[in-house]
């Protein structure tokens, strides 16, 4: 999605993953300079900009939805798609036939665990959630304002140009849903690079159990390291790599494969990777705004006001409180 600038605002306000902490939210909201007037969050200069992951794990997931999307609808935020947006839409799009499965996101024990909370919030709500269903599948995967970009975790040139051919304002239908079952396809390819990043194989066919509980036989890398030598000097939050593994030397070949975000390129904002501590910028060009809130972290905002190098003493975030019901 392409936004035009408007003379009229001052700033934009990039808003990382919220998980369903609605009272966090709307806390962020208020010591941001927003109010709520007329039932709709809004800035007399400013607009918000969402990172996706409004679903899933936090206690208050459809008063998430419903304060984002009072917001998009009425011209006071963007709204861009998570993983677990696309992971949502696929539990209830059917596959294409002859994939070998019965809808996109498969009905196995580990996806429902993910979206187990969202379906049991929405579970006395049926027909909003198929209203809000419909509102996500009009997300898009990425915003392009000339001088910033947003997506949820990866800008990759090279899908993200010929996905504009296909979908000029980056916003996918079901028929591209349906097409990300096949592992070879560009659909495939793509929702996996913009909302779940670049990931690499862990050596030797070695698994390793995350800090979620997943086991898994890839790890998640870094895309904006100009010249990584080891595993470790790739390897990205939230879970490490053991100090042997983390030592081992990068092959030429994989060195050559890894994606790079170029240190010219117009400020980069994403979400997804579970950052810790004192928000930072990661380097001068990219900011991520996930620092756990669901887990307790901490819910974060960058206020850009269209500055080259991105500012520490720009970001703003609220500590997300336990227990669960205060948040």
């Amino acid at each position: 999605m392409r936004i035009a600038p408007a003379s009229e605002l001052l700033g934009y306000d990039l808003i990382g993953d919220i998980h369903g902490c609605a009272r966090t939210l709307e806390r962020l909201l208020s010591q941001l300079g927003y109010g709520l007037q007329d039932g709709v969050w809004q800035h007399p200069t400013r607009r918000a900009i969402f990172l996706g992951d409004l679903l899933d794990r936090g206690p208050r997931i459809r008063e998430v939805v419903r304060l984002v999307r009072g917001m998009v609808d009425a011209g006071f935020a963007l709204c861009i798609m998570g993983n677990h947006e696309y992971n949502a839409l696929g539990w209830y799009t059917h596959a294409l036939p002859g994939s070998g499965r019965q809808f996109v996101r498969e009905h196995n024990a580990r996806h429902e665990r993910i979206i187990r909370e969202t379906l049991d919030q929405y579970a006395d709500y049926p027909q909003e959630w198929a209203d809000d269903l419909a509102w996500l599948q009009k997300l898009p995967l990425f915003i392009d304002g000339g001088n910033f970009r947003v997506v949820h975790a990866c800008w990759d040139a090279t899908l993200i140009e010929p996905l504009r051919q296909l979908y000029p304002d980056g916003r996918i239908d079901e028929h591209f849903l349906q097409a990300s079952c096949e592992r070879a396809s560009f659909a495939r390819q793509t929702l996996d690079r913009l909302l779940r990043g670049t990931d690499m194989a862990l050596p030797h066919g070695m698994t390793l159990t995350g800090s979620d509980g997943f086991t898994r036989a890839f790890f998640r890398t870094k895309f904006w390291e100009e010249n990584p030598q080891t595993y470790g000097d790739i390897v990205f939050q939230p879970d490490g790599l053991p100090d042997d593994v983390a030592q081992l030397p990068l092959s030429a070949q994989q060195r050559a494969g890894l994606l790079t975000y170029g240190a010219t390129e117009p400020p980069l904002f994403v979400g997804h990777y579970w950052q810790s501590g004192k928000p930072a910028p990661i380097r001068p060009n990219l900011a991520c705004l996930d620092y756990s809130a669901v887990k307790y972290g901490q819910l974060v905002a960058y206020r850009f006001d269209g500055e080259r190098h991105l500012h520490r003493d720009k970001f703003v975030a609220i500590a997300v409180p336990r227990p669960e019901d205060a948040a």
